[in-house]
């Protein structure tokens, strides 16, 4: 049985295609250049997400916001584009074998997904490999270095050092200097941790213990007396998805919430959504997007609009907007440089500047990160929500700033 990794290159097998086509043209009288053939052709983007599995919710937003970005791009006329999509089980050989399936087997041109900050840079593997361009759009400070970057790699998605350093930068200096770390005990939440603590150096921080805990934890209990003990100003909870959930839940239930102020680097629209009003209500937390920017950004309430009259009315998540920005960015440099080639469309992607659905972004040069804004927003009790969508106040707003992020030195870029 022949495997995907058996099969000629892409660039192979699309010369192959339109040769072929090319030939039964000119057998039958017509007289249309391969040139003419190619430029024709669509652009395909694949999109490998986890449609199963814990992060269904927010795979099926990043679907919603791609499927958006194509339908206006086909929309305004010209060369067409499709969408790929395919389940990646939120496993890194299940997305390994779909993304070369997509670009081995189905003549993809340019790769957009992950939710899995793990899957992610198994794709990117298998993309930078093959020299098809990738835009993630999970939460990684691991993608941006040098040791897993390569030119055709673009990261739509804020990281962990952004986030968290925004977060800080706004609360400490309101909230109080004694600090306890609650931290999932994985890469991830040590990347989390590490951007608070990057950022709250400038205001002297006192940590008083970092609590590590296994991933997937579902009791709390034994952690909370030790950080009540200590009375801290501030818990940072530095982990993700139902480990955060389960965590603000029990810290309520303890009392730590009456005692300390809890923050977080990351609040996700889908989590708060499942978990509700009062499991959330007063945390402080990071976030990419959230449908209320439309009250003061344009392009948010563009896109807002747009998203809402394509899925019954339903407000676009962080995830949607991190798949809608990731595909047409993307579809908007293969424009620019009318054509599928990876290393011209790569260099427009570069030199794009966007206002997409946020305000202003770009790609920074040396690790292809998005510079853009950072939200901070507090989680609102159910008494002041307005609707199933208002579960945010926005509280402030963190400028595109190249300064914050990890310089592309410390990240091992020359």
């Amino acid at each position: 049985m022949t495997s995907p990794l058996d099969l000629p290159s892409p660039s192979l097998r699309r010369r192959t295609v339109l040769q072929a086509a090319g030939g039964a043209l000119l057998a039958s009288g017509a007289a249309l250049p391969l040139r003419a053939l190619a430029q024709n052709e669509p652009f395909r983007v694949g999109l490998p997400i986890p449609l199963t599995g814990p992060f269904a919710a927010e795979a099926r937003a990043v679907q919603q916001g791609a499927e958006l970005a194509v339908k206006e791009f086909n929309a305004a006329g010209g060369r067409r584009a499709e969408l790929l999509v395919r389940d990646d089980k939120l496993n890194p050989q299940e997305a390994v074998t779909r993304t070369v399936e997509l670009i081995e087997k189905d003549r993809a041109h340019f790769i957009v997904g992950s939710v899995s900050a793990a899957v992610q840079l198994s794709v990117n593997n298998a993309t930078r490999q093959r020299k098809i361009i990738y835009n993630s759009v999970s939460q990684s400070d691991s993608i941006n270095e040098a040791k897993d970057f390569s030119k055709y790699t673009f990261h739509e998605c804020l990281n962990p050092h952004m986030t968290a350093g925004a977060v800080a930068r706004y609360a400490f200096p309101k909230m109080g200097k004694r600090v306890v770390f609650l931290t999932a005990d994985y890469a991830y939440g040590h990347e989390m941790s590490r951007g608070f603590l990057a950022a709250g150096k400038a205001f002297g921080i006192e940590v008083l213990a970092d609590i590590r805990h296994p991933l997937g934890q579902t009791d709390f209990s034994s952690y909370f007396p030790r950080i009540l003990a200590l009375k801290p100003d501030v818990l940072v909870v530095c982990n993700f998805g139902r480990d955060q959930s389960i965590a603000f839940r029990q810290a309520g239930d303890f009392g730590v919430k009456q005692k300390s102020k809890i923050i977080a680097p990351l609040l996700m629209h889908s989590g708060r959504m499942v978990d509700g009003h009062e499991v959330y209500a007063d945390i402080i937390g990071g976030t990419g997007y959230y449908w209320g920017m439309e009250e003061s950004t344009p392009s948010a309430r563009a896109f807002n609009t747009a998203f809402r009259a394509a899925n019954g009315g339903t407000a676009p998540t962080d995830y949607a907007g991190l798949g809608y920005a990731g595909v047409r960015n993307l579809l908007a440099a293969a424009r620019q440089a009318n054509s599928t080639d990876s290393d011209r469309v790569a260099e427009a992607l570069q030199a794009l500047r966007s206002d997409a659905y946020k305000g202003p972004t770009y790609y920074r040069a040396c690790d292809h990160q998005s510079v853009q804004s950072v939200l901070i927003v507090e989680s609102k009790p159910a008494a002041q929500a307005k609707g199933k969508d208002d579960i945010f106040r926005i509280v402030a707003t963190e400028a595109p700033d190249e300064a914050r992020m990890r310089s592309c030195a410390e990240l091992g870029h020359a």
